[in-house]
């Protein structure tokens, strides 16, 4: 009896543990057939030979409701806009223009070459701003100058220096005066509110494609600008 017992007893222990070696068999091959079935996909740019595996979105802005102090803001902003978007394409042209002279003028080793080319490129200049400049109003003319530093880093006073002569600069300059318009005029929208106040607008058209985008010369966050602001006014004069 002891011994059917005994035998019994060793007989369910080799089953249990047969099962439980046979499943744990089983685990270790299921384990080993798992097969990782995502896919990894990767993107190519142009201009990069270096797949990437994420595709980065360029930052979005979302501006906020316009909102004015009086109606005379509003009336004053809707005019700031209209002179700003006249002035701009100018601008834009002027920072084209000169990153072309100073890339070719890289090129050009003799000092008689660099003179004659520059020469070539302020008749050229001249001849094709000088009619349309002159329909500009004094403010027109006043915030063509303050965008002319945004987009190349360098004020009028200094670009006419810089291709033609300090006395023609500093003549330039005082005819400029005249008009109640400085060549020496910077962009500072950080300091000064009616330069936010073109950022906001300029901004604004290059979301809604009225304008082409130019990347500023100079180093401000717009973001910023607008926690600094707050809503549109004007200061009293």
């Amino acid at each position: 009896m002891n011994k059917r017992i005994l035998t019994a007893v060793l007989v369910i222990s080799l089953n249990l543990l047969w099962s439980q070696t046979k499943d744990k068999d089983t685990m270790d091959v299921v384990t080993d057939t798992i097969e990782d079935t995502s896919e990894m996909y990767y993107y190519f740019f142009d201009g990069d030979s270096i797949p990437k595996k994420t595709i980065e979105l360029a930052p979005v802005i979302v501006f906020q409701p316009l909102r004015f102090a009086s109606y005379k803001d509003r009336v004053r902003y809707a005019i700031l806009r209209r002179k700003t978007k006249k002035v701009y394409p100018y601008s834009k042209l002027a920072a084209e223009r000169l990153t072309e002279l100073n890339n070719r003028l890289s090129t050009i080793e003799r000092k008689s070459d660099r003179r004659r080319y520059t020469r070539i490129i302020q008749r050229y200049i001249e001849e094709e701003f000088t009619a349309e400049l002159k329909k500009l109003t004094r403010t027109e003319g006043q915030i063509l100058v303050k965008l002319i530093h945004r987009q190349t880093g360098v004020t009028t006073f200094d670009l006419v220096k810089e291709l033609k002569s300090g006395w023609r600069a500093f003549w330039y300059n005082t005819t400029a005066s005249m008009f109640e318009i400085s060549l020496k005029e910077e962009y500072n929208p950080e300091i000064v509110q009616e330069d936010y106040l073109i950022e906001d607008i300029l901004q604004r058209a290059f979301a809604n494609g009225s304008l082409e985008n130019q990347p500023s010369a100079l180093d401000f966050d717009y973001s910023a600008l607008i926690n600094k602001w707050g809503s549109i006014s004007f200061p009293e004069k």
